[in-house]
């Protein structure tokens, strides 16, 4: 019987916990502000992740596009730090991307909110 899980996703997982924790209680950076790590992507050799982040500041293309730039600064020093919190062979090279699905479920959650709404509009005045 095979396994459920492969384990670059369960290696996945724990990048994405342990990066969390990081970036919550070591990175000081004030470009990187509040920042929420929503998915993580490795590869199957382990030699690469990519890490799906949100913002607080979401709205803001300037500021989004500063933070990501505090994260790649910062990269080597969460590598270390994650080569210290996890027991693997290779610490994955780490990329992060904005991760825009969160942004763009609210935006469609919203307009079917307002077709919803309309349509009320439409049957409440017949």
């Amino acid at each position: 019987m095979a396994r459920e899980f492969k384990r670059s996703d369960r290696v996945a997982q724990e990048i994405k916990k342990e990066i969390a924790v990081i970036l919550q209680r070591e990175v000081k950076d004030p470009r990187i502000g509040m920042v929420t790590v929503s998915d993580v992507e490795v590869s199957r050799d382990l030699a690469y992740a990519k890490v799906f982040v949100t913002f607080l500041f979401n709205e803001d293309e300037a500021q989004i596009e500063q933070g990501l730039i505090g994260l790649e600064k910062a990269s080597p020093y969460i590598r270390s730090l994650l080569g210290k919190a996890m027991r693997l062979r290779i610490v994955p090279e780490l990329r992060f991307i904005y991760d825009t699905s969160l942004v763009e479920g609210m935006r469609m959650s919203n307009l079917v909110t307002q077709i919803v709404n309309q349509d009320k509009a439409k049957h409440h005045e017949e």
